[in-house]
């Protein structure tokens, strides 16, 4: 074990140094390191020592990431958050946090290693240590927590898991003798530019425990299921406090206040203070998207479409102008285009879940179930003969060897496997690309002067590739989470690449060359999709929202 050199502190701490150390490169010890000891001890900057040092000159192993969260004044659900946003998950409460950590792959570089100072000045320290215990469990991570010594934390931490103690040198602190630090001012949590500029951390804390002495249930799991957001309760704050419970995660990141602005907006509930929007909506003029609509869960005018699946927009006859909308049970809903608004469901008798749908150019969709098989639901106009031995050539396919991603242009069927590779079954035969290490997630076509195909991987990868043509050497994107959803359509501004990964982003690609163009709803994203005329949808359980480029 390296030797460990004197802290920041200099206060004679070089030997809790040494024991954090080792707690650090021993294996065999506990996931839990409990720093402890009397005010002005040492401990905060301790630990601020611990997230700075690394291996010595010239040594090239890899450390482990160590990530430094400060919780004094925090609630559980923003520090649940902000611990879900540095490990790239999405979590909308503490208890999502810890399944997201516990069903998710550990970083190549190991076990991230959370180092989480003054639990005792938290705003919610005992739902903290609840939260604390709970992460002590998930094998993914470790964490190094400082607590006052005579606070109740660190006793429940003792009782609930195996925990190693570094107990710094210091007198305990007589009976009222520290005076604790002043609070900052509260923003007016009812004024968006306020909310919109102030600490994001500080504004959910007030939201949260604002609205629990109010006695409004939910506060510390997420979203409240609320029928009509903004009424009912002035603790709602006109609506802006259940659009914050709902993007939460996504506002807490470092940004700027007309970026958190457009997000506010995007999650605002159709029976919020009518003086909200337009008010956001001036506040967003900087961001680069543009709301054109949004549908929350309880929505009335247009109603909330339900949870969103799978998602497709609809470029032909007769189904132009309409989004295919699939919720987890398998039912398909048409909606209006320009708003929303319902215009009936898919006929169709696929039994269980529908995995991916792909509208063909004909008005026939084709389906992918939760088994890998092809299903097609025939339009209204007669296809010809040989668009049907081709589905029927793909389905008797996928029979043998399911597929994990479906898409669709004239005169092709492109699937995705579990193996990486990518399929596309054409007139003129069929092409295969190995593009991905690990499970193909998403595939997309684009049917242009050069049609293309578009594959989202477990990898993280998105690639593009030209049946008949090798794949492109670099990827479109790439990122340390695997993509959930992509999609791609020619538009009049060219083509465009829309495509999510499980960490919550989003992005909006030009392949022929441009800005891209992000966005962070705030929970998980399931589906996206690109209309023809080029603007950007982005479903999650509780959401449907339209996005269009500020350029357009």
């Amino acid at each position: 074990m390296p030797s460990a050199p004197p802290s920041p502190a200099g206060d004679g701490t070089e030997a809790e140094a040494s024991a954090l150390l080792g707690w650090l490169t021993d294996p065999e010890a506990p996931r839990l390191c409990l720093v402890t000891g009397a005010p002005g001890s040492g401990k905060t900057a301790l630990l601020g020592w611990l997230a700075a040092y690394g291996p010595r000159s010239g040594r090239s192993r890899r450390r482990a990431p160590r990530m430094l969260v400060p919780l004094a004044g925090q609630s559980a659900l923003g520090a649940a958050w902000t611990i879900a946003d540095r490990l790239g998950v999405v979590a909308r409460s503490p208890g999502d946090l810890v399944h997201a950590l516990a069903t998710s792959e550990a970083r190549p570089a190991g076990r991230t290693v959370l180092l989480l100072t003054d639990l005792h000045a938290a705003a919610e320290p005992a739902a903290l240590t609840r939260l604390i215990v709970e992460l002590a469990g998930v094998g993914r991570v470790r964490l190094v927590v400082e607590a006052r010594s005579g606070t109740p934390a660190p006793a429940v931490l003792r009782a609930e898991r195996r925990v190693t103690v570094v107990d710094l040198d210091g007198e305990p602190e007589p009976p009222g003798g520290a005076s604790a630090e002043p609070a900052p001012p509260l923003p007016d949590l009812s004024d968006p530019a306020a909310v919109c500029a102030a600490d994001p951390l500080l504004v959910t804390t007030a939201y949260v425990t604002g609205a629990a002495l109010a006695g409004v249930p939910g506060t510390l799991d997420g979203p409240e299921p609320s029928a009509r957001p903004g009424e009912g309760t002035a603790d709602e704050h006109g609506g802006l406090r259940t659009a914050w419970m709902r993007a939460g995660q996504s506002l807490c990141r470092e940004q700027a206040p007309a970026e958190r602005a457009l997000v506010l907006l995007a999650a605002l509930g159709d029976g919020a203070d009518p003086r909200l929007r337009p008010a956001l909506a001036e506040l967003a003029a900087d961001a680069p998207w543009r709301v054109r609509w949004a549908r929350h869960r309880g929505d009335l005018n247009p109603p909330w479409p339900g949870p969103v699946a799978v998602l497709g927009a609809a470029g032909g006859p007769p189904l132009e102008g309409m989004l295919l909308v699939g919720d987890p049970t398998g039912t398909v809903r048409l909606l209006h285009e320009a708003d929303a608004s319902p215009a009936g469901r898919l006929a169709h008798a696929v039994p269980g879940r529908i995995t991916a749908l792909a509208p063909a150019p004909d008005g026939t969709v084709l389906l992918l179930d939760d088994r890998g098989r092809l299903h097609a639901v025939r339009g209204t106009a007669p296809r010809p003969p040989y668009l049907e031995r081709l589905t029927e050539a793909v389905s008797a396919t996928l029979a043998r060897h399911p597929g994990t991603a479906l898409a669709a242009i004239a005169g092709s069927v492109v699937v995705g496997d579990r193996l990486g590779s990518v399929h596309a079954f054409g007139l003129t035969g069929l092409h295969q690309s190995a593009s991905h290490s690990g499970r193909v997630t998403a595939v997309a076509a684009v049917e242009s002067e050069t049609p293309f195909v578009c594959s989202g991987g477990a990898d993280g990868s998105v690639r593009l590739w030209t049946p008949g043509r090798d794949t492109h050497a670099e990827p479109l994107a790439e990122r340390s989470s695997p993509v959930v959803s992509l999609h791609a359509t020619e538009t009049p501004y060219g083509p465009l690449v829309a495509a999510a990964w499980a960490d919550g982003l989003v992005e909006l690609h030009r392949p022929e060359g441009g800005p891209t163009l992000s966005f962070r709803p705030g929970p998980p994203v399931r589906a996206v999709a690109v209309t023809g005329a080029g603007a950007l949808l982005v479903g999650t359980d509780d959401s449907l929202v339209c996005l269009v480029p500020k350029e357009r």
